[in-house]
């Protein structure tokens, strides 16, 4: 159970930083840098002073910037936290890439580098240089416009509503009545969304086409001669390969699509329909209303904290924290951002779960997803410096996916009816397999886009068709709704805020789901494991990381046949 007394973290002592520092301008911050800048190094021990120093600047800056990205996400429609956010994007961002690119020179120069623990920094250092290939003054103004154009998503996406019942609702909320076991119900609210969606497509195609010119003018100006070439040195993608995606795609394709098409085959027959429409696949095949797992927000935190305790105590008490300190901001709501996200805030240590709560299952798997980052910034939050936090996606992702599996035998205390149970355990696992197959469209259509940087915005829909047509079911019939098809990556905002980061889903939905296979063999071991794993932050490469989980970096066809079975024998246990 939940436990009555936890201590609540305070921010560390700052050492280099006044304690209640406003950054309110540029001229607060630069005395900082220029320490850092000018000051003198004469020994190992004063790099690794002056390298504490500058995480500690990393981490306020870091947390300042974090905290403007959460309330205006929180709040879109609010111009106070729109240009708050703006501010530090155009008045403080544009000052310190100059200043970073010079600390990174001067560390990677230090005479004292070597004498540095070569095993404890390799990771650092090796990142490090990567970023100084690819720095570039006049990529700078570039970067800035990229980050505020980006934005722009979330606003157009945020003001998204239908009318439905006589009241306005998200299409979040719109999304959760696709459950209906009313089929009428379920296209009419299908095509409200569709068409509202539709309203803002031109909007949303200029402001892509305007990303990828922007993009791929970095990439020129750094060298480069395509952005995805450059976003993946960018990524830090050191562990794996272009060509390592594109086996990736091949490998889901082959071994994932016939075991979604074999479901889908089940659904339409359950169903007792003729065509299997796209308003009929989040319906229960059975006929049977949603699944309620919650009623409130409120309801869906104390159900998360018991779940977690039950999992780990330590990881109950982590959202118990959350709750209290008021990092939680759960429940959909008008003019607030789509989508959900765990934001790591490395000074304090206790990040912030925001999601778009409507009361379904969905919600409760997005719940536990960011939790299991949460579970993951808690174990970071001791080590050294800020850099070390900063895991890269493929590892940040396994934390998240691997605990939807691992709570998922805690359910209960969602679901208290058994049949309830097993259709939210079988809806987890077929989703689990789904997903890879929107990750690898979503990842392949980007090499594409990028590669072709030149297209125009019919060739970009005929692109997207063509791919979406290599991991999509040919069971569901999309018939009359052909230009809804080719639209449906615009409902990915990661294609338009942080491009190139998506298939690190599909690499860590694989991982999770051999964590998981290891926790129905051995429960502790595997938990200790995982834990082991993810204490070590971004202190060791994606391959040794996943190896001290206990699991193997790999998207070979014969490893996604072995997992997507081991899937197939779990659902049909249930």
């Amino acid at each position: 159970m939940p436990h009555k007394h936890i201590e609540i973290p305070i921010k560390p002592l700052r050492h280099f930083l006044p304690q209640n520092l406003i950054i309110d301008s540029w001229s607060r911050i630069e005395p900082f840098f220029m320490d850092l800048k000018n000051r003198e190094i004469c020994s190992a021990k004063d790099l690794e002073q002056w390298l504490l120093n500058r995480s500690e600047l990393e981490a306020v800056l870091g947390e300042d910037m974090a905290w403007r990205y959460i309330k205006m996400t929180c709040d879109t429609a609010n111009q106070q936290l729109l240009d708050s956010f703006n501010f530090f994007v155009n008045e403080i961002e544009p000052y310190t890439a100059p200043f970073i690119n010079q600390l990174n020179i001067i560390f990677i120069e230090s005479p004292y580098l070597k004498e540095l623990d070569q095993e404890k920094y390799r990771i650092y250092i090796r990142g490090i240089k990567k970023t100084l290939e690819l720095y570039r003054d006049e990529n700078i103004p570039l970067l800035t416009k990229i980050s505020t154009e980006a934005q722009k998503y979330a606003a157009v996406t945020g003001a998204m509503t239908i009318v439905w019942g006589g009241e306005e609702i998200t299409l979040q909320k719109a999304a959760s009545i696709l459950k209906d076991t009313d089929r009428k119900v379920r296209e009419e609210v299908f095509n409200k969304t569709q068409q509202r969606r539709g309203a803002d497509k031109k909007n949303l195609n200029n402001l892509f086409s305007e990303l990828i010119q922007l993009r791929h003018q970095v990439a020129l100006n750094a060298g480069y001669t395509n952005y995805r070439d450059y976003k993946f040195a960018e990524l830090g993608r050191f562990d794996y390969t272009v060509q390592d995606c594109c086996n990736f795609h091949q490998s889901i394709a082959k071994e994932v699509l016939p075991l979604a098409e074999a479901s889908d085959r089940e659904r339409k027959k359950l169903l007792k329909l003729e065509t299997l429409k796209p308003w009929d696949t989040e319906v229960d095949a059975l006929g049977k209303p949603a699944l309620k797992p919650f009623e409130s927000s409120n309801e869906l935190v104390d159900k998360s904290i018991e779940c977690f305790c039950k999992v780990r105590p330590a990881y109950g008490e982590y959202l118990e924290i959350m709750k209290a300190m008021g990092h939680l901001d759960l429940e959909s709501r008008i003019g607030k951002a789509p989508g959900g996200y765990n934001y790591p805030l490395h000074e304090i240590g206790v990040p912030f779960i925001f999601m778009n709560s409507v009361g379904t299952h969905r919600d409760l798997v997005t719940m536990v997803h960011e939790g299991g980052h949460a579970v993951h910034s808690f174990l970071t939050r001791s080590l050294e410096i800020t850099d070390f936090k900063s895991t890269p996606s493929e590892v940040a992702e396994l934390a998240s996916m691997s605990m939807e599996l691992i709570s998922m035998e805690h359910w209960d205390v969602f679901f208290n009816n058994e049949d309830d149970l097993k259709r939210a355990k079988k809806e987890q696992l077929e989703k689990s397999l789904k997903t890879l197959l929107w990750i690898a469209a979503v990842d392949k259509f980007q090499h594409w886009v990028y590669e072709n940087h030149a297209h125009t915005v019919d060739e970009r829909m005929d692109a997207w068709v063509n791919v979406i047509d290599q991991f999509s079911s040919k069971v569901i019939d999309w018939t009359g709704f052909e230009e809804v098809k080719a639209r449906l990556w615009e409902n990915q905002l990661h294609i338009f805020e942080v491009p190139f980061y998506y298939i690190e889903y599909g690499m860590a939905q694989l991982g999770a789901i051999a964590v998981w296979r290891n926790y129905k063999q051995n429960p502790e071991q595997a938990l200790d494991m995982y834990e082991a794993a993810l204490r070590l932050g971004y202190t060791k490469s994606i391959p040794e990381i996943y190896k001290t989980a206990g699991i193997e970096f790999n998207f070979s066809q014969e490893y996604v046949k072995e997992l997507a079975g081991f899937v197939k024998s779990e659902l049909e246990k249930i």
